[in-house]
């Protein structure tokens, strides 16, 4: 990405979100089959990760009401350690999504 002329924070959330998507298919598949893809646009990077698996993609738990939170630390305290990779996705990019098929699933992140 810095190759192509991305700014330093794209860079640096982009490799953040390929962290997490690749954790998590990781942990939710059966194949040690995992692909990760950049496709650059015009609007910026699509990040892709793709495995075999066929388990039920995770979705992010939203996080407490902030007026009910006291502090920062206490806002994703009800979440369990598998449940913040894609709070972190969903916050870090543009829109991103998931796709299931027979071949697999697929995740994707806009940055």
């Amino acid at each position: 990405m810095r190759a192509w002329g991305e700014p330093a924070d794209r860079v640096d959330s982009a490799a953040l979100i390929v962290t997490e998507l690749v954790t998590n298919a990781l942990q939710h598949t059966t194949t040690r089959r995992i692909r990760c893809r950049l496709l650059r646009s015009a609007d910026g990077v699509r990040i892709c990760v793709w495995n075999r698996g066929r388990a039920r993609i995770p979705a992010p738990r939203p996080p407490a009401d902030e007026a009910e939170s006291a502090d920062a630390g206490e806002l994703y305290a009800h979440l369990s350690e598998d449940g913040r990779g894609l709070v972190l996705v969903d916050a870090l990019a543009a829109r991103w999504g998931t796709r299931a098929a027979l071949a697999g699933q697929l995740v994707w992140a806009d940055v």
